[in-house]
């Protein structure tokens, strides 16, 4: 037999004609709210036999209702990377349920980040969102050293102490770069390159390493690889630096979107058909794929998805409630149509 659905905070709103926002401000006590309103919500929850989670009430005594999100990366990428804007609109989905906001503040220098992630641990903030993992990150010490509750977002599953004990939302980023080198493959290239994000971001390298296993899988050389840090400005440097080679790829599989935005109109300046000359593929799923001539394939991310899932397990470490790590399982090829056989080439069938 089915247990009966328990009350939840929206139940309680709808029932006593509030947004769920003046649920916690009457339980919270953080900013006005008339008794009469307060009255209606209290007999609300009475009726419906509601009662504020432990997370509720946790966050209800948090010090700022604030979370902070540091960004050290080129001003450049924060403007354009299709992710930031998708991941940001996911996190203050589930901020404004909790009548939360996000501080974001994006920075150029590690010395600029340590003293934001400090001011935040000094009352700004109830806890941070770390995003960019690095290899052997430095931030991991610094935000328990400062008692700052944070949570991780990776792109492979964390062992071995990889963050330090901090509960951490990953996702597996392999699977979709071998499919997209498989469809290449599949097309007739054999002269696959990869532009490759900075090798020193996990997920960098996560993508980087995911080519050359994939490559191997083909019987193919993975060696062909340019690496670029997402901006595309490098994008465009490191698709010229490979056309120029003797032997050009045919094909390119580029670790962001905008990288390969920008290899695709570097290739259209130089006369080159994609995908009839040259096949291309992103990651991240930005607006701008999907209009491009041709339209990109490439990789979504679930951006928005991670955001909340981000925010959902930092309200519980606030809360004390000691969450585990959790699979942001959300990353699929999109193919659209910039893979085609390379002028000349039969279909070859993958192994």
């Amino acid at each position: 037999m089915t247990a009966p659905r328990k009350a939840t905070i929206g139940d309680v709103a709808r029932h006593a004609g509030v947004s769920k926002g003046t649920v916690s401000l009457a339980y919270s006590g953080k900013r006005p709210v008339s008794e009469e309103t307060r009255q209606r919500i209290f007999d609300a929850a009475e009726e419906l036999q509601w009662t504020a989670s432990h997370r509720a009430r946790a966050l209800a005594t948090s010090r700022t209702g604030a979370i902070g999100l540091v960004v050290a990366r080129d001003p450049e990428v924060l403007a354009t990377d299709a992710f930031f804007s998708k991941f940001i609109s996911g996190c203050e989905r589930v901020l404004a349920e909790h009548d939360m906001g996000l501080m974001l503040h994006a920075v150029t220098s590690s010395e600029a980040e340590r003293l934001v992630y400090e001011r935040l641990a000094a009352g700004r903030a109830d806890g941070v969102i770390l995003l960019d993992v690095q290899v052997e990150d430095p931030r991991f010490e610094l935000v328990q050293r400062l008692g700052l509750p944070a949570v991780v977002l990776s792109a492979e599953e964390p062992t071995g102490g990889e963050t330090a004990g901090l509960p951490t939302v990953y996702s597996d980023d392999s699977p979709a770069v071998t499919e997209l080198v498989g469809r290449m493959a599949q097309a007739g290239h054999t002269r696959i390159a990869h532009v490759a994000g900075p090798d020193h971001y996990i997920h960098g390298r996560i993508r980087r390493e995911a080519f050359a296993a994939a490559m191997r899988e083909q019987g193919l050389d993975g060696s062909l690889v340019v690496e670029g840090d997402f901006t595309a400005a490098s994008g465009r440097d490191a698709t010229a630096q490979l056309l120029d080679r003797a032997d050009p790829p045919t094909a390119i599989l580029y670790a962001n979107d905008m990288m390969a935005i920008s290899g695709l109109s570097l290739a259209h300046s130089r006369g080159l058909r994609v995908p009839e000359d040259l096949s291309i593929s992103g990651y991240d799923d930005s607006e701008l794929s999907a209009h491009l001539s041709p339209a990109l394939t490439t990789v979504s991310t679930g951006a928005v998805q991670r955001g909340q899932i981000a925010v959902t397990t930092l309200l519980a470490e606030i809360a004390g409630e000691q969450p585990r790590h959790v699979l942001a399982d959300h990353t699929t090829v999109v193919p659209r149509g910039s893979i085609a056989a390379p002028p000349g080439t039969p279909t070859r069938t993958a192994p």
